[in-house]
């Protein structure tokens, strides 16, 4: 009924010049169609092509082409085009959308009530938050991005922007041959609850193999003697490591529980200098208690945030959906309120700093929606933070690079299904040297 359908009428019109057999089912109304679309309707009639109200039944296709709704799209689908949604997503034919997948909301990734299942989505100038985040991942299919001979950002300044893995190669540089342990850091990792010490040690597993000088892991009681996997890793009381005077970044939450001990080892975290991560068991504890949810934002050194919608949920004082339904404005609002580099994780995960700034990360599949991916992600941030690297760009570097480790996996035959955490670990070391040392990634 809009433009949308306007460039839908203007692609059929250059099939049919091209030889193809277009059939347009036409859903607007001719007498309220803006000047550009009305033109390519009537240029669509004066090619000899004709209108229909219904797809025909019982005929096959070799491509649907989706341009029912754009990217205005602000409420649910109508019933009438609710159901020719789903009479596209029954045809057994590719579907490519124009633009956006119709129903999904492109500032969002939101399914407005139904939506267009597209194979291939073309859009137009710039990209749209919809396309990459929430549902977008699973609606749009393969995105395709058509400048149309503009550069966007020469128009208008973009309000996020896409990370790429040139983010990893900024974050470090390659390491000099007269170098020692002392100069790339010393993490400290807080948590490990009983039950939970894995959380910890995969956390600490990680932040060694990103290039940490060294790294300790804290655990809420006795130690283990050694990891007998890791031995590297020196285990320790958490109450000992966040004494420890020679470190030059905090990690606080993997396994930590939520007993009294767990909320004061977090108090001790939250009054430190240093730059520190805060994930699982620490956000859940702001969450709950006023006392940390004042001393976060009040800190004297940098914050990084890593919650999933659950956690952002709690953190906000709102519901799941209100996070899930807008989470661009969620992580920002994260951000601003507790002044840390934030991830909203997820699919399209949202990074988003206290200026105001947010990016979006396209890397990872669903083989992390598995026990410890989150560990293993404050591990690597924690890595990046021991090495002196900016809070934000620490933040960036890690989500992408957590994910494009998981990427890897799966094109080597490891996963989606049953890929573990400890294997993307491995995977993002070797993605880690490869981008800072210049080799050739084999992807794209």
């Amino acid at each position: 009924p809009g433009n949308n359908g306007g460039d839908a009428l203007v692609v059929a019109r250059h099939l049919k010049r091209w030889w193809f057999d277009v059939s347009v089912v036409f859903t607007g109304n001719a007498e309220r169609l803006s000047g550009d679309a009305r033109h390519a309707l009537d240029e669509w009639r004066s090619s000899g092509g004709t209108l229909l109200d219904a797809p025909p039944p019982s005929r096959r296709w070799a491509l649907l082409i989706d341009g029912l709704f754009g990217i205005g799209l602000t409420r649910d689908l109508s019933q009438r085009y609710a159901a020719l949604a789903d009479a596209i997503n029954a045809i057994d034919a590719p579907v490519l959308a124009i633009d956006v997948p119709s129903g999904l909301n492109a500032d969002t990734g939101r399914i407005m009530g139904r939506a267009v299942h597209a194979d291939h989505t073309v859009t137009f100038i710039a990209l749209k938050p919809g396309l990459l985040t929430l549902d977008g991942c699973d609606y749009c299919g393969r995105v395709h991005l058509c400048d149309l001979g503009l550069n966007a950002a020469t128009l208008l300044a973009p309000s996020g922007v896409r990370i790429d893995s040139g983010i990893v190669s900024m974050a470090l540089a390659p390491r000099a041959a007269n170098t020692h342990k002392g100069d790339y850091g010393s993490l400290g990792i807080i948590g490990g609850a009983p039950g939970m010490a894995g959380a910890a040690v995969l956390a600490g597993r990680a932040a060694l193999k990103l290039g940490t000088g060294r790294v300790y892991v804290g655990f809420l009681t006795d130690a283990p003697a050694y990891d007998p996997l890791q031995p590297e890793l020196m285990l320790r009381t958490a109450a000992d490591v966040i004494a420890l005077d020679n470190l030059t970044a905090l990690a606080a939450g993997p396994g930590l529980g939520r007993s009294p001990q767990a909320q004061q080892l977090l108090e001790r975290a939250l009054r430190t200098p240093l730059p520190l991560v805060l994930d699982a068991d620490a956000l859940n504890l702001i969450a709950a208690h006023d006392a940390l949810a004042r001393a976060a934002p009040a800190r004297s050194g940098p914050t990084l945030m890593t919650p999933h919608p659950a956690e952002a949920a709690r953190l906000l004082h709102a519901d799941i959906a209100a996070v899930q339904n807008d989470r661009v404005a969620a992580a920002l609002r994260l951000a601003d309120q507790y002044r840390a580099a934030v991830v909203l994780k997820g699919a399209g995960s949202i990074c988003a700093l206290p200026d105001g700034r947010w990016f979006v990360n396209t890397t990872g599949n669903p083989g992390m929606a598995s026990a410890g991916m989150g560990d293993v992600l404050t591990g690597i941030a924690g890595a990046l933070l021991a090495q002196r690297v900016d809070t934000g760009m620490a933040l960036l570097a890690a989500v992408h690079l957590h994910g494009a480790a998981a990427d890897d996996q799966v094109k080597n035959g490891i996963g989606p299904a049953g890929l573990t955490a400890g294997e993307v670990i491995d995977g993002a070391r070797s993605m880690l040297n490869r981008l800072v040392e210049g080799s050739p990634l084999t992807d794209d």
